[in-house]
């Protein structure tokens, strides 16, 4: 069974910062890909930033949500079984609890459906 446990959400102005850490627990954890959305009140959950697995060194690939390039990084540490999403130049409509997600498979994806595996969620509130 795996595991995956939030942490890092908070409250911030307009044009800040915050990173969201994920730490998984119960499975190869480089192997797979990772994902993280995010759900504001009364909307349904929307992909946000995912990174494949890694082999050998290769893999990594990452994949962003249009209104966040160039904003939110995703990244990876193997050796601490943790993913990361790095926010910056946070706007409003940013909003939302973020949810970390584990893919049953090694290649990105945005789909909702590929993931088998959800955190509980950490709250993201970006206010003035």
């Amino acid at each position: 069974q795996v595991q995956l446990v939030e942490s890092g959400g908070g409250l911030v102005q307009p044009g800040g910062s915050l990173r969201l850490s994920c730490a998984a627990s119960g499975r190869t954890f480089s192997s797979y890909a990772m994902g993280w959305f995010r759900q504001a009140p009364g909307k349904e959950r929307e992909f946000v930033a995912t990174i494949s697995g890694t082999v050998s060194g290769s893999g990594g690939s990452t994949y962003y949500l249009d209104s966040v390039k160039g904003r939110f990084t995703i990244t990876r540490d193997n050796a601490k079984n943790t993913v990361y999403l790095q926010m910056n130049s946070l706007k409003p409509e940013d909003t939302a609890v973020y949810y970390c997600a584990a893919s049953r498979y090694y290649r990105s994806s945005n789909s909702v459906s590929d993931y088998g595996y959800w955190g509980q969620g950490t709250q993201v509130t970006v206010s003035s």
